[in-house]
């Protein structure tokens, strides 16, 4: 990896960014690059396979790598895994991927592809986006030619070296042959781009680096082209947790799968150590401006929690939808209201039947994960239905729930539940 001296001036606005903004965390050759961007238009890429139906703020990271790069004049390219996804990214898991039907990633694909037109731009035009599907090349693949003329360009010593693969094979976790020749699927989709759309540049989380080498390697080798990688951190919370979940689960940012109102309540809980980081990362505030707020103590920093939100719910859900959270969040937290736009549970007479657990309201609204994790959040008081503390398990009827009903999960995480 070729550190980024603190001392180098990037020449080129992006690579300026993504050393101000803190983005970046290795590249293959940040000097040559650099020249690279300040020459003309340099088409980039970053792949993201179709794991599920949508992509959550774990990968928020990599979409706003992509949006910079079109505002400073490069070209993004948004590579779906139509085929890789097939075989599954073995980085740093502990065990295999579960395998997907064909149809059930075409679906995970027509999901994900709904949140880019929120960051980047797309058309014809010289930095206009474009969206791939590595199938159109992966699908139709001779197995004993892709051997002889990709294959032989691998080293099985070298592949078993990278820390990914080495560190599963080292606490003697087993790695299939099908997951092995990941990164060679990776690593020709990087050489299929360069020489279909002279890609020059992949991105990634720093998970990749090995991959993203590799198809370095490959395409000097194959096409005797200079390309480069540029990897970012991966991002973790000041409390050392994976950027990406909430107590709830994985924040989605797709809203059919997590509400605007949820999102923007995300980023509203954020720690006060991560404000100004993440202000630089995931709005495009001035850099000074980041400082300013994430700098603010006590109180003062609910205001710049709030910007955080507003600014990165704006990108993603639009302006209307970031001022009716934050409208929802001042009535919730504090009038006491019941806000327009907080997740809401729908049920139906039948569902109800002769009684439903208050337990199981807080589990099917989103506000506890199980039964037992409800049962905790009564015995610790942290739980309310319409404002009351809820401190033990009883069904609800009917005629409790039909006239509506707000429940809370500590003072924070609030939900309706109407009857239909």
């Amino acid at each position: 990896m070729d550190e980024t001296p603190m001392t180098y001036h990037p020449k080129s606005d992006f690579m300026r960014v993504m050393m101000e903004r803190g983005f970046m965390a290795g590249c293959t050759d940040y000097q040559a690059l650099d020249e690279a961007f300040v020459k003309g238009v340099v088409a980039a890429y970053i792949g993201f396979d179709a794991t599920a139906k949508s992509l959550h703020v774990g990968s928020l990271i990599q979409i706003m790598m992509l949006r910079w790069l079109q505002k400073c004049g490069g070209k993004p390219i948004v590579l779906m895994g139509g085929g890789t996804t097939k075989v599954g990214d073995p980085s740093f898991r502990a065990d295999e991927r579960p395998l997907l039907s064909t149809e059930q990633i075409d679906a995970n694909i027509a999901g994900i592809k709904q949140v880019f037109t929120s960051y980047v731009q797309f058309g014809e035009g010289a930095t206009d986006a474009i969206i791939l599907n590595n199938a159109e090349w992966l699908d139709n693949l001779n197995y004993l030619d892709f051997l002889r003329d990709i294959g032989r360009h691998f080293s099985v010593n070298r592949m078993l070296a990278f820390e990914s693969v080495k560190s599963r094979i080292d606490r003697e976790q087993s790695l299939s042959f099908l997951e092995f020749n990941y990164m060679i699927l990776q690593a020709y989709d990087f050489l299929e781009l360069n020489r279909r759309y002279g890609c020059l540049l992949q991105m990634g989380g720093s998970d990749q680096w090995g991959n993203i080498v590799n198809g370095i390697d490959l395409t000097r080798r194959v096409l005797d082209h200079e390309i480069y990688g540029l990897t970012s951190h991966l991002l973790t919370t000041s409390d050392g947790k994976k950027m990406g979940k909430s107590q709830n689960g994985a924040v989605w940012l797709n809203t059919e799968m997590l509400s605007a109102y949820e999102f923007w309540q995300f980023w509203r809980n954020t720690t006060d150590a991560d404000v100004g980081r993440f202000l630089k990362l995931y709005t495009e505030l001035p850099i000074d401006e980041c400082d300013r707020l994430g700098a603010l103590e006590g109180s003062d920093i609910n205001t710049a929690k709030i910007t955080l939100a507003n600014e990165v719910t704006t990108l993603l859900h639009g302006a209307e939808a970031a001022a009716a959270a934050e409208a929802t969040a001042r009535e919730v937290f504090e009038k006491g209201g019941v806000g327009d736009d907080l997740p809401t549970l729908t049920l139906t007479a039948a569902q109800i039947g002769d009684g439903i657990s208050n337990a199981a309201l807080f589990v099917q609204a989103g506000l506890a994960g199980s039964g037992k994790d409800a049962k905790r959040l009564f015995a610790e008081g942290a739980a309310r239905i319409n404002d009351q503390i809820v401190t033990e398990t009883r069904l609800m009827t009917l005629a409790e729930i039909a006239p509506g009903l707000k429940l809370s999960a500590g003072k924070k995480r609030h939900a309706l539940v109407n009857v239909q």
